[in-house]
């Protein structure tokens, strides 16, 4: 006699099958983006690394999973500022020796830290090699995060460069300095003609007061709209405070020691805007991180 209830089990199991799909599809497409934001001055001393470190513990302290990529491949110091001391760096990845799960350490508030090697000339100037590897390297590892942020050198390198077009979101970080404000305009120039950059954000450090920054914000969107087609917009600003002084020498984050002062409730400030900028889950291109994810989440 034929078993007749063959073929019920084979049409539940088929159902189980078709649901289990769809439900892992729809998993898939309502994970969250990876938000990448390459941090970036055109001009040297103007507090860029601080305010990565304290943009960073801002975002864990708000249970946010975050990652710092230190760009700076020669002058390195993003683990001095946490006052760690990495065994193994960026060098050791390029060279084959680490994977970059293994040169990744891990800092206050769980914050990720890939720290870059200091003194050593030799990946000052990365090759289209490497940095296929990097976005490689950075593309398979299992940790997921909310934000990925990359403090890049100073002024206007072709790892500068490549490292803006890789990221995201494009911040830039300024003093009322004129020559600050002259070199941030020549960065996002630079980005927007040569790199076809439509949209930056700025964030005005070292201010005395916030006229200063709206100052600094209507010069270069002045100048901006009329020379270049590009966007900027104003995130906020980082008061000058002498605190950041005694942070630095303990190895610490302004934020972390002075948990009620004016400059860590910018920061905090700071944070929440960046939380509620809409994210970019467009890849710009190939050479983009996190875009093979960004690819599979459009589906």
């Amino acid at each position: 006699m034929a078993d007749i209830s063959k073929p019920a089990n084979d049409q539940a199991n088929t159902l189980r099958n078709i649901n289990m799909v769809k439900s892992d599809t729809v998993e898939a497409n309502t994970e969250e983006p990876t938000n990448v934001y390459s941090i970036t001055s055109g001009k040297g001393g103007v507090g860029k690394t601080a305010v990565v470190a304290n943009l960073a513990y801002t975002l864990a302290s708000m249970e946010k999973r975050v990652l710092i990529l230190d760009a700076d491949l020669g002058l390195a110091n993003i683990d001095v500022v946490f006052g760690l001391s990495p065994t193994y760096n960026l060098n050791h990845f390029f060279t084959g020796e680490q994977s970059l799960a293994d040169v990744m350490i891990e800092g206050p508030k769980g914050i990720k830290i890939i720290p870059a090697g200091s003194g050593v000339q030799n990946f000052t100037r990365l090759d289209g090699r490497q940095k296929m590897r990097l976005l490689d390297g950075l593309d398979s590892m299992h940790n997921h995060f909310d934000y990925v942020l990359i403090d890049t050198e100073a002024g206007i390198s072709e790892n500068v460069t490549y490292f803006n077009t890789a990221a995201q979101d494009i911040l830039v970080v300024t003093t009322p300095e004129p020559t600050a404000i002259t070199d941030a305009y020549a960065l996002m120039k630079l980005l927007s003609t040569q790199y076809h950059e439509k949209k930056f954000n700025l964030v005005v450090n070292q201010i005395q007061n916030e006229d200063d920054a709206l100052d600094v914000y209507r010069k270069l969107t002045m100048v901006a709209n009329r020379y270049l087609d590009i966007s900027i917009d104003f995130l906020g600003s980082i008061p000058e405070d002498k605190q950041m002084i005694d942070a630095i020498r303990k190895q610490k984050v302004i934020c972390e020691l002075f948990p009620t002062s004016r400059i860590t409730q910018s920061f905090q400030q700071l944070a929440s805007r960046i939380c509620l900028e809409p994210s970019q889950n467009m890849p710009k291109g190939n050479l983009q991180f996190f875009w093979k994810k960004l690819l599979n989440m459009r589906g």
